[in-house]
Formats: structure tokens, sequence, C-alpha cells
């Protein structure tokens, strides 16, 4: 598993090459106004999402994880706490196939449980 954190930028040209020089590798994938860095160490997938005036700069948190039981575990654990707010099966969203499961933390912060089952996806990122 490794830790998710989406952020809403202004320029995503700006912030691709601020981020490559702070972690020395160039994004894992880029597609117009999306970039993302897939890191191992740190254990991060820091997602960058053009979206200018968005007015907050988190644009949600998530655990991605590389086997479908965790997010069974975790889809289960939020479903019975009554937690979940959307489980999406094999959907295409920020350029790749995914399940997932949403929860909403109490000051509005989503997050997100995920396993990427196809990185050739079409569609740009989802927003809520």
């Amino acid at each position: 598993m490794r830790f998710q954190l989406a952020l809403n930028v202004e320029d995503i040209e700006a912030a691709k090459s601020f981020y490559a020089k702070v972690f020395g590798v160039p994004p894992s994938k880029e597609r117009p106004g999306y970039a993302n860095f897939a890191l191992s160490e740190p254990p991060l997938k820091l997602v960058l999402i053009e979206n200018p005036g968005a007015g907050e700069r988190i644009n949600h948190l998530g655990v991605e994880t590389f086997d479908d039981a965790d997010v069974e575990k975790v889809k289960n654990r939020l479903q019975k706490a009554e937690l979940a707010r959307r489980v999406e099966d094999d959907v295409d969203c920020c350029y790749a196939r995914q399940s997932k499961v949403w929860a909403r933390e109490p000051d509005g912060i989503d997050w997100e449980w995920y396993r990427v089952t196809d990185e050739n996806g079409k569609s740009p990122p989802c927003n809520d």
C-alpha cells in the first residue's frame, strides 16, 4: 500500500517541474492537466490535477492498494460503520481503470481506497 495525496494546482507545468526536482524523478504518468508521481521511496502517489481557482489545495486523499482483497476489506468496514459514500467497481478515472470505495471525513476531505486494474484508462480525474 501507499498513501495518495491529490492536489489541485493552478499550473500543471510548474507543479510537474517543482515535484520532479523535489523527488528527483519525472512523473510516472502525464496527460493534459494531470500528472502523477508513483514513488516507492517514500511510498507515495502524488497526483496533480490542474484545477485553477479551486480554492482548496487538497483535492482528496487516498490509499492505493495492490490487492482487490484490501479494497474489499475497507469497503466492508466502511459500509458496516455507515461511512461509505460511494463504491465504484471497475471505473475509468484518472486515466486508469480502478475499483474503489470513498468516505468523507468530518471536515469535508474525501478519502478513497483503490486498486488500479489497468493503467490505460481514457477519462480524466473524477471530481465529485
